[in-house]
């Protein structure tokens, strides 16, 4: 069937399941939920290589259609090649791992089961509030079975998601709170961009003089040059996003799930009296930390409160503080990302030369030290060319990622920005790129092991230790040639020497097709100081380090700063 229809339903054929399933993610996500992609696999191995990836859309509330292959229902071949039995249960298969990270899990044993399981799935893949990855598992001798399906199944017909009207008791109570706040702000997470709520949210701001700070999820909400824009909040926040987070009285938290990058593990908000306003179209996040419910759609919620808050405005000191407090913080940004004579550069650095070489970029990266530099740094301006896999932090997830946003918004340019350690685990894919003929570029950043990590490592008191290719236990110290291993895939590939060479070698490149791949040697222990929040990384209790003693007493005392509600 793929076969004879795949001028109307293109098959797309990856080099592993877990990535496959990465680019499909990315795809959806890139397309803000309003497309998906559905990935097949045998039973087996090919199955259990798409749970990660399946957990990623679940936290990441990502619509993704998974179908692996499973054991025969009728049971007669048993064990078939791939099976795992298990001795107790006849009707436990590998594929009952999807169950806890699907949204809707159904194991087809009979054709027509496929019927209301379809009709679920895409319940389930277009629900706003539900969104997330639906697995349909698929006994091999059933995929076989003919069955007299009625003409209506295969009607054509359009899914719209739904826009939720808010409770008018919630929104009262939120438009209220709202009215009496001194030092309101607002958190843009991913669901502003899912309710293509990124004007609403302007206007809203505008309208009010409320500054708004952006999650991983939610970057690019707000252009980057939007003078109410302060930036990313908490952990990877900005200067100015944590100033005015800690002050504030109010926070309007839209479609946020609030994780702990994004409140300082619950430490962020210092104001005693703090209330935050939950609007989201998902329950359990609207109600997290004791937080107002206003359970609703970003942009239908966004623009009910722009109605009846007409007339007022926050108080105009509150505003230009915020102004100031961003003046401060991209005189900061603009003195890490700028090029130094360092004999090797920091992470912040090659973002610099790649921000300046290629101007209207749509970025993409998901692991490591990356997503911490990119958040406080990167300046997006439009919505959604700021694409980063935070929820989940999934290494590997980059340039399969690349692959999906290409493929759903082939107009931009699409760079992948990712450390050695992500490549190493997950580097394939870029002979599918190059197979599908796809523009991407990659910037390849080697600095020689984990060096996120490392830098963790050190911070909570340890040594360092098994992170850093140096400090590993190795008969042999590893050299990776990475752009000779790129290139062998198809890429076209080089080392440059300095980010000079990089900026020149993006520059030339921005028109050009195919794969690109450039690598550069960075520092591993260089991060950017300026902005940051602490958070909640357990220091042992007992140890004969002074350092991890020291640590230890640095991580109880910022504990006093955690709220208990």
């Amino acid at each position: 069937m793929l076969h004879s229809e795949q001028l109307t339903l293109p098959t797309y054929r990856g080099q592993n399941e877990q990535s496959m399933a990465h680019a499909a993610i990315a795809y959806a996500k890139a397309n803000f939920r309003r497309r998906f992609m559905a990935c097949t696999t045998s039973i087996g191995p090919g199955a259990l290589n798409m749970v990660t990836a399946a957990a990623l859309a679940h936290v990441n509330r990502i619509p993704l259609l998974l179908l692996p292959g499973d054991v025969f229902a009728n049971r007669l071949p048993d064990p078939v090649l791939q099976q795992a039995e298990d001795f107790g249960d006849g009707t436990v298969t590998v594929n009952d791992c999807f169950r806890p990270v699907s949204r809707y899990f159904d194991r087809i044993t009979r054709p027509e089961q496929i019927i209301p399981a379809l009709r679920r799935a895409m319940q389930v893949l277009t629900d706003p509030a539900d969104c997330g990855p639906v697995t349909l598992s698929l006994c091999q001798d059933v995929q076989a079975e003919a069955y007299d399906y009625p003409q209506s199944f295969f009607a054509e017909k359009v899914w719209n998601p739904r826009r939720i009207m808010p409770d008018s008791e919630e929104f009262a109570a939120a438009a209220a709170t709202l009215k009496l706040a001194k030092k309101p702000v607002i958190i843009a997470g991913g669901g502003v961009l899912y309710s293509e709520a990124t004007d609403a949210l302007a206007a809203f701001a505008e309208e009010h003089g409320i500054p708004v700070m952006e999650t991983q999820a939610g970057k690019s909400a707000l252009p980057h040059e939007h003078e109410l824009n302060m930036g990313s909040v908490g952990v990877t926040g900005s200067s100015a996003s944590n100033a005015l987070a800690e002050e504030a009285d109010v926070v309007l938290a839209v479609g946020t799930r609030l994780q702990d990058f994004t409140t300082g593990s619950w430490a962020l908000f210092k104001n005693e009296d703090v209330k935050i306003i939950g609007l989201n179209v998902q329950p359990f996040d609207a109600h997290k930390h004791n937080a107002l419910p206003m359970v609703g759609d970003a942009r239908v919620g966004l623009q009910a409160l722009d109605a009846a808050l007409m007339g007022w405005l926050v108080d105009s000191a509150w505003t230009f503080k915020a102004l100031k407090e961003k003046e401060k913080w991209i005189a900061d940004a603009d003195a890490v990302l700028a090029p130094s004579n360092a004999e090797l550069p920091s992470d912040a650095q090659v973002i610099g030369s790649v921000q300046r070489a290629r101007r209207k970029a749509s970025v993409i990266c998901a692991s490591g030290g990356l997503p911490g530099e990119l958040h406080k740094l990167w300046r997006a301006n439009a919505p959604g060319s700021y694409h980063l896999e935070y929820g989940f932090s999934t290494m590997g997830y980059e340039i399969a990622g690349g692959i999906g946003m290409a493929l759903a918004r082939p107009e931009d340019d699409v760079v992948v920005m990712v450390g050695d350690g992500s490549y190493l685990m997950m580097n394939s894919e870029i002979v599918s790129a190059v197979m599908l003929g796809i523009r991407l570029t990659i910037v390849l950043l080697d600095n020689s092991g984990f060096g996120c990590i490392n830098r963790l490592q050190m911070a909570t008191g340890g040594a360092n230790f098994n992170n850093l290719f140096r400090d590993t236990k190795h008969e042999v110290m590893p050299s990776v040639d990475f752009a000779a291993h790129a290139a062998s895939m198809g890429a076209k590939a080089r080392k440059v020497a300095s980010l000079a060479e990089l900026e020149t070698a993006l520059a030339e490149t921005e028109s050009a097709g195919g794969v690109h791949v450039f690598v550069i040697d960075t520092d591993p222990l260089i991060s950017t100081d300026a902005g940051g929040h602490w958070w909640d990384v357990a220091v042992p209790e007992v140890s004969e380090r002074p350092s991890v003693i020291a640590a230890r007493e640095a991580y109880v005392a910022a504990l006093k700063g955690q709220r208990a509600g």
